[in-house]
Parts: structure tokens; sequence; C-alpha cells
């Protein structure tokens, strides 16, 4: 083999290798929050619907984002391993090529629009802005062209049937480990609601926090031409009826905000409109939270623990209440039908899903601090969790308790 020979093999195993435990990287970054990936697809399907590409095609396609997701993730970790050992190297170079050509063009899509602040392309754990993801994306397009057009001097590292079989093991171990973290919950939690973390806090600006800015537009329509032209507040052709007729009220994101709290949009309320947020938050004691986003998809294969924990609670004077972006006639049916006494408040759907990604699933907080998180298949034993039960001898809602106790007979 000739120097120059030698140092292409070289240089090609070496992108090779870096292409491939990066995508093998992504995907099980991923792989730990699958739903993470899904609402971001979500996202991008909302905001093209909103702006009129294909509409009914976008709101089609948001039901299935949860495959979609299972997929992509699927798809970038068995890719990335046949990028390394060379399996089938031609057709994997090309799909992955294609693949990157769409990252790119969603990142791209994503920065000069300015409508999605992260593509999601390492998931939560590793947040990356618009214009970080499009340059990685440019980088990893150029590198991919040199090996597809080098991908007849890339050989199969090992023989068929081993390769074959670390395939096949890649694909079966990557939809594992995607099921059981659907199931159980992510297995690293990057989010600003997980274990250990003060909730209050986290909602707390700093001194150093500026909010975002914005304007409001008129837009008018120009009857002779149908241009639309968008004025500010202080200069608008509200008199000139002949030529202009209003269109529409939009507001322009002047600035965006810097340094935002970790958790911004997190209320609790009750069906009366009543913001409870702080109450909880601030009770010292123990509290258990079922987040129910959805009570019509609510997973209820473990109800029977839930009944048993519910009914523990009670004993231990620990309030167990559930937040639900359902309404009051929804959750009072779901509480009938599962045999349930809980006391349902209501909370935003996307709030719900960030911060519980189960449907149901129970958070343990204490002082507003998070001590624990299960998902709807591991609900808790009470007697099990030691929990210094000292703080509940005042109950979380003392004047609704006062209230009750009075019209006993």
């Amino acid at each position: 083999m000739s120097h120059q020979n030698k140092s292409l093999t070289i240089a090609l195993t070496v992108i090779r290798i870096f292409v491939g435990v990066l995508f093998i990287f992504s995907g099980l970054i991923k792989a730990n929050d699958p739903s993470g990936l899904a609402y971001k697809m979500g996202e991008f399907f909302e905001i093209w619907a909103k702006d009129g590409y294909m509409p009914s095609l976008m709101h089609m396609l948001d039901q299935y984002k949860l495959f979609f997701s299972i997929m992509m993730i699927t798809f970038e970790i068995v890719a990335g391993i046949a990028l390394i050992i060379g399996y089938r190297f031609k057709l994997f170079s090309f799909l992955i090529l294609a693949l990157t050509i769409f990252f790119t063009f969603l990142t791209g899509y994503a920065m000069y629009s300015g409508k999605v602040k992260e593509c999601g392309c390492f998931g939560d754990c590793i947040k990356l802005q618009a214009n970080e993801s499009f340059m990685k994306d440019l980088i990893l397009l150029a590198l991919l062209l040199i090996l597809v057009f080098f991908r007849k001097k890339i050989a199969q590292a090992f023989s068929n049937k081993i390769a074959t079989t670390i395939m096949v093991l890649t694909l079966l171990l990557t939809l594992f480990v995607q099921w059981y973290a659907l199931k159980h919950l992510p297995f690293k939690d990057c989010l600003a609601y997980r274990v250990g973390n003060n909730l209050y806090n986290e909602m707390t600006p700093g001194k150093d926090y500026i909010p975002e800015v914005y304007e409001n537009l008129l837009t008018y329509k120009n009857k002779k031409t149908g241009e639309l032209k968008d004025f500010d507040q202080n200069n608008f052709p509200w008199q000139d009826t002949v030529n202009w007729e209003f269109a529409e009220n939009k507001s322009k994101l002047v600035s965006p905000a810097k340094n935002e709290p970790p958790i911004k949009d997190f209320v609790i309320s009750n069906y009366n409109g009543e913001d409870i947020t702080q109450t909880i938050l601030k009770y010292t004691g123990n509290v258990f939270i079922l987040f129910v986003k959805d009570v019509d998809e609510a997973n209820t294969s473990n109800i029977a623990t839930l009944r048993t924990l519910e009914a523990d609670c009670k004993k231990a004077n620990i309030p167990l209440i559930a937040i639900s972006s359902s309404n009051d006639v929804a959750t009072k049916a779901f509480n009938a039908k599962h045999q349930l006494n809980l006391d349902f408040y209501s909370i935003d759907g996307t709030v719900c899903k960030t911060a519980m990604r189960t449907n149901p699933g129970l958070m343990h907080i204490k002082n507003g601090t998070v001590l624990n998180k299960w998902s709807y298949a591991d609900y808790p034993n009470l007697s099990k969790l030691n929990i210094d039960m000292k703080d509940n001898s005042t109950p979380l809602f003392p004047v609704l308790s006062v209230i009750q106790d009075s019209i006993q007979p």
C-alpha cells in the first residue's frame, strides 16, 4: 500500500469512527427520553401547521410523533454502529447522508425563522441553540460527503454473520432502552423538575434576568395592490379607509429574554381559577402530586396500587393531590371510574408533560423540593419510604379544612 493510500485509509477510518460515535452518542442521549424528541417534533408540526404548510398533513403527522421519535433514535444508533463496523456501508452511508440533509434543513429553518430556539439534537441533557446545531450539521454533512465519495474504499470489519449479529443486538437493545424509559421515566432527568431541585427556586428569576420585549404591530392590507404592511401603534393608516383596510393585530419579538428562570409556566389552580401554586410549594410537609396530563389517555394498568397509596396517605395525613389539563367533569368521571377520591387541580398540558414524562406519574415534594418521582408502573409503598411525617401536622389547605369541618353535621 502506497503512503498516499495509507493516509487516505487512516483519514477515512478516523472520519467514519468520529461520525459513527457522534450518531450513537446523539441517539443514546435521546433514547434516555424518547418523549422529549416527540414533543420537539410536535413543536415543528404545530409551527408548520400554523404557517399554512399542509395543516391537515401536519396534524396527522403529529399523532404519530412518538413513533417517529422511536424510529429516528433507533436509526441513529443502528446507523452509527453500521458506520463503525462498515456494515453494508454503501446503503448506510447514503441513508445517514439523507438524514443529515434533513437535520440540516430543520436546524437551518429553526435558525433563520427564529420560531424554534432549540432543535433537540442532543435531547434535554445537552442543549444546543439553533445556530450551534446548524453549524454542527454543516460540518457533519461535509464529513459524510467524504465518506460517500470514498465508500468503495471502506471494507466491513467483521464477517457477515458476526456483523449481522451485532446489528440485530443493537436494534433490540436500542428498542428495549426506549421502552424502559417510556414506562419507568428517563434514566437521567435533565429537566428543571428533576429530583433534588426546589421548584420554587427554579421559578424565581435572578437579579440578572431581563424579560423579553414585544412590539405590537397592526397589519393593514392595501386595497389596490393587496400588499400587507405592518405599522406600529404610533403610525398606522386608520383614517385612510380608501387605500387601506385593517387585516390583523400581532406582536413582534424585539429582544428575547435573557437569563430566564428554568421554570416559567408552572401554575396550579383550582377549577375556579384560583392560583394555589405558592401554597403547595411552600408547604413544609410532605405532598404527593399525581400528574395526569389527560385522564382519557392515562395508563391505569397499576391503578390498584394507586388506590392503596391514596388510602395510606389519608391515614398518615399526607396530602395526595392530582393535577391535570383535563376539565373538572372529566376528572370527576376518572375518580368515579377508578374508585379514587383524589382532589384534582388544573395545570397546563405542556407544563404537565414536561414535569412528568409518563401519564400519569407521581412526584413527592417537601417545602418545594422534589424528593422523588415515579411512573405509573412504579407507584411506591408508603411504608417503605421512611418519610418523616412530623411536618404534616397542619393541613395543606388549612382554610378549606376549617370550612369543611364547620359544615360537618
